[in-house]
């Protein structure tokens, strides 16, 4: 049965977060608030915790997760970003976006896009994230937290534990969670293009 820890999105209790961090480090799997919806989470490295996540999104090992970075400095180990995607990325983030770039060596090979070497990273906006890379001194491997027979993603921490209590090893309640997607942009060409409009605002890029 999954713990179910209350924390407050406004000054996140520091010792809920290192349990949250022990039990990453463990190997665990965390159902997570962020600034756009909830989404599940474990560490790199951990196999069984990454099929565990496949097994509740009903997806198979082609369908890639994206890695949630503390900030443009971390987020960099992980990608190759020229000047003007710097500028970009600068001005928009933290933000619930997505980006797809080009996979530095730091990448594992079974997390990228195996015909483009392509990952996908975000900087999420949200203290509780936020607290939880700070407390791991990583980034997390993330899906958005959809069920297959769902048209939207859940809203409320109680649902979440309701449906998942077997499966994950934490449920995160922050109270309410904006709900919607992330919008996904890919970089890797000359001009962004669009792959799934979301949340963020596509005007910064010129898609809108």
């Amino acid at each position: 049965m999954s713990q179910f820890f209350n924390i407050n999105v406004d000054n996140p209790q520091h010792r809920l977060i290192v349990q949250t961090a022990d039990i990453l480090r463990g190997g665990g799997v965390i159902a997570y608030p962020t600034d756009s919806g909830y989404a599940l989470g474990c560490m790199i490295g951990h196999g069984d915790a990454q099929a565990r996540i496949r097994q509740i999104r009903g997806v198979d090992d082609k369908h890639l997760f994206t890695l949630v970075c503390r900030n443009l400095s971390e987020l960099g180990n992980y990608a190759i970003v020229s000047n003007s995607q710097f500028r970009l990325l600068k001005a928009n983030t933290p933000g619930p976006y997505t980006f797809i770039l080009n996979a530095t060596r730091e990448v594992p090979r079974k997390l990228q896009h195996p015909k483009r070497n392509t990952v996908g990273l975000r900087v999420p906006q949200h203290a509780i994230v936020q607290a939880i890379l700070e407390a791991i001194d990583a980034p997390l491997l993330s899906m958005t937290l959809y069920f297959p027979d769902d048209d939207s993603s859940l809203c409320e921490a109680w649902e979440i534990r309701e449906k998942l209590e077997h499966n994950v090893d934490l449920v995160i309640d922050a109270g309410h969670c904006v709900a919607g997607a992330t919008s996904v942009i890919n970089l890797t060409d000359d001009a962004p293009v669009l792959i799934r409009e979301g949340l963020g605002d596509l005007a910064p890029f010129g898609l809108s």
